[in-house]
């Protein structure tokens, strides 16, 4: 059932909310940040400085900004790792994760102009379960007009996996992740999308 609460945007359109932005980032990655910090405050002023709003939308719940979703392009990723951010926001421990981290984001995709990557997709903890991710997801594949969609998951993210599924999403390919005991998942999985042949 659709949340006629839930309120889809691009970023772009709007002026001065990349904090809020970063702070759903933040929340929704709690988990994947803290050996940068546990100083969320400072997490959320870091990465605002480092997002890209040409790719990015956001979803509001009466009038609260609680959920996100970048649609990246061969020409622009959701973030772009800068490591005087990281090394004057968290010091040593920034410009040594910088090395680390910077490929994940910074990489140009190998991907035609055709083709959106879905990254980023993240609901605050309050707004968990309320159809954020859902209404994300259906704006981007009804809007940006891609002609394939493709998406990165971690096989620990079940309920994200499912979600994808039922939107038509399938796999394409499995990688095992090579610091599988460092990151609590065995395998990177890749899916896709063509929306024009559904």
């Amino acid at each position: 059932m659709k949340n006629h609460r839930i309120k889809v945007s691009a970023m772009a359109a709007e002026k001065n909310i990349s904090h809020e932005i970063a702070a759903v980032f933040v929340d929704g990655y709690r988990k994947e940040l803290t050996f940068l910090s546990d100083n969320q405050e400072k997490l959320i002023r870091a990465f605002e400085k480092m997002l890209c709003p040409e790719v990015f939308y956001f979803a509001t719940l009466d009038n609260e900004i609680v959920g996100i979703l970048a649609c990246s392009n061969n020409k622009n990723r959701a973030l772009t790792i800068n490591e005087t951010v990281l090394k004057n926001s968290f010091g040593d421990e920034g410009k040594e994760t910088y090395p680390y981290i910077k490929d994940d984001f910074n990489k140009q995709l190998p991907y035609n102009d055709d083709t959106g990557y879905i990254e980023c997709v993240a609901t605050t903890s309050k707004a968990r379960g309320q159809g954020v991710s859902t209404a994300l997801l259906t704006y981007v594949l009804e809007t940006a007009g891609y002609h394939r969609y493709v998406l990165e998951i971690n096989d620990a993210n079940t309920v994200a996996y499912h979600l994808y599924k039922k939107f038509g999403f399938v796999e394409y390919k499995r990688e095992k992740e090579k610091y599988a005991e460092l990151v609590d998942f065995d395998e990177r999985i890749y899916m896709e999308l063509y929306p024009l042949a559904k």
